[in-house]
Order: C-alpha cells, then sequence, then structure tokens
C-alpha cells in the first residue's frame, strides 16, 4: 500500500493512499481518532473503513495527524487538524481532478474534524462516523448539516451515549432532504471491541445501497 508524504499548512504529512478505479474513480478521506490517546491512521477502525472504499475502487486516502507517526508538528485541539484534513483532500483532487464524488469518513475524534470538513466543503458528497463523540464536543456548526450519512455507534460506548447521538443525528434529521442512518452494534463498545464484524457488516451495506451499481466492488490490492 503506498506511502505518501503530502504537504500540510504546516508541515508535511505522512499517509498511505491507493488510486482507483477507472478514469473518475469517486475520492474517500478517513481520519483517525484522538492523537493523545493512541489514535493513528493505522488504528483498525480506521483501516476497516478504508478498506471498505478501497474494495469498492475508490480513490482513499487515510493520514496521520500533525504530530502522529511521521506527520510533522503538534496537536491543536482540532483547528490544526481540520486544516491537516483539508490539505489531505487538496491532495487527493489532484492526484483525481475529474472525480465528480467525495466522502469523507471519521473514527470518534476524526469524525468530528470530518463533519467540520463536511461543512467546508461542499463536494463532499456523504459521509461515514464511528463513534460520533457528540457529548464530548460541539457539533452546533452543523447548522444546518449540507449531506447525509451513516453513524455506527455502540450501545455499551461509555465514551459517548446512545442518546446523546440519536438527539443530535434527530436534530439533523429535521433539515430538508438530509437522511442520517444511525446503526447502533449491539454489545459494541467505543473501539468495537469484538464487534468488528458487525461494525463492517452496517459499513459495506451503506456504501453498497448508496454508490452507482455501474460501480462494483473490487479486490483490493
Amino acid at each position: 500500500m503506498p506511502e505518501v508524504i503530502f504537504n500540510g499548512s504546516d508541515g508535511r504529512l505522512e499517509g498511505r493512499y491507493v488510486h482507483g478505479e477507472g478514469p473518475t474513480p469517486p475520492l474517500a478521506i478517513v481520519l483517525h481518532p484522538h492523537p493523545l490517546h493512541g489514535g493513528t491512521m493505522n488504528n483498525r477502525v480506521v483501516y476497516a473503513m478504508f478498506q471498505a472504499f478501497q474494495r469498492r475502487g475508490f480513490s482513499v486516502l487515510r493520514f496521520n495527524f500533525r504530530g502522529v507517526g511521521r506527520s510533522q508538528g503538534v496537536f491543536d485541539h482540532g483547528q490544526g487538524e481540520l486544516r491537516d484534513a483539508a490539505s489531505a483532500l487538496d491532495w487527493m483532487q489532484l492526484q483525481n481532478p475529474n472525480s465528480r464524488m467525495v466522502w469523507c469518513a471519521g473514527f470518534s475524534f476524526g469524525a468530528w474534524i470530518a463533519m467540520q470538513l463536511l461543512m467546508r466543503r461542499p463536494e463532499i458528497h456523504r459521509f461515514v462516523c464511528a463513534a460520533l463523540p457528540a457529548s464530548l464536543y460541539d457539533f452546533t456548526f452543523l447548522a444546518p448539516c449540507p449531506s447525509s450519512g451513516l453513524v455506527i455507534h455502540g450501545d455499551k460506548d461509555i465514551v459517548t451515549s446512545t442518546e446523546a447521538v440519536q438527539k443530535l443525528t434527530d436534530k439533523l434529521q429535521h433539515q430538508r432532504a438530509i437522511e442520517i442512518q444511525v446503526d447502533v452494534i449491539e454489545g459494541a463498545d467505543h473501539v468495537f471491541n469484538k464487534q468488528m464484524d458487525a461494525f463492517n457488516t452496517s459499513l459495506e451495506a451503506y456504501l453498497d445501497a448508496h454508490l452507482a451499481p455501474t460501480q462494483p466492488p473490487v479486490s483490493a490490492a
């Protein structure tokens, strides 16, 4: 899986990138959990999302936020990390100038950054959030939420309750033409320990339901 180094707003960023199938592959960017709590692009939930997009012919990128791995810089409490995500999407679009569809995905802290990126980049078509930290961060910036998407949450998540996630997504659902699907995984904790099969089933079913039938899954490299 090709390693890439690209320029962020405050230094070089390290990532893993796979170019998609065909002349105009859709794009997906996957964002990792909190850098100060062990979050990296190699997190297994992040990797599962990366592979799911790759199998469906996407050009897909996961990368380390500033200060993680070989990425330069220091943790910036979300502001710098949002700039990192924007730089990563800019880099992907340079590699895929004819792409007409972008998805963003994130896990926990990465889901919070993904939703902020969604507000700033109108080309993002849909989102996927795992363990959305609805009770940890301010999501009032989603006014309104510009895209539909999927939220996967564990009913044993002690970091953010299912009730907090449902309250947030119910509010977003009131907006015209926006549909937020919430899949609650029975028995799953914040990191989906022992429930990755159920996580993958939810994710892949959503992707298959919202991708054009002319874009069949492909074998991962």
